[in-house]
């Protein structure tokens, strides 16, 4: 399994992966954050896991975050805003070493966190953090009212 940073070449299978883990959104709406994260210059990252036969088996996206981040006392904090392995591919530390090129990354920009979120109900998301080395900080429940 070969960690390295996302390349313009794995727009189609990053874009089918976000559509694995996230798919309330179109593929257009992923193909054009993805589009738009290759040619970004600011303070984002994506890595991807390409397996012996090619194909991607995960990825990780992380960015700084400069404003303040739940759970965390410093800044700029590195976050995790999304990392997905298929499930073919689970159980053999993919997403620890796509992890771990996010924290030298983070390292490397002058991080001493990393942090990330995970739906309530998201229980493997939570044990995977946890057997990362990730702890968990709070929890939160947001409200809306409609005006």
């Amino acid at each position: 399994m070969l960690i390295r940073p996302a390349a313009p070449r794995d727009l189609e299978d990053w874009t089918a992966l976000r559509a694995e883990l996230w798919p309330e959104d179109t593929a257009d709406d992923h193909r054009t954050e993805v589009a738009e994260a290759l040619a970004s210059e600011k303070d984002i990252v994506a890595y991807v896991a390409e397996a012996t036969d090619g194909r991607l088996a995960g990825f990780v996206e992380a960015a700084l975050r400069h404003d303040y981040v739940n759970g965390c006392e410093t800044s700029p904090v590195g976050f995790v805003e999304g990392l997905y392995v298929r499930p073919e591919f689970r159980g053999a530390q993919v997403g620890r070493a796509l992890c771990e090129a996010v924290v030298d990354w983070a390292r490397r920009r002058g991080c001493s966190e990393l942090a990330s979120d995970a739906l309530s109900d998201n229980l493997e998301s939570h044990a995977f953090h946890q057997a990362v080395g990730f702890e968990e900080t709070e929890r939160v429940v947001y409200f809306r009212k409609a005006l």
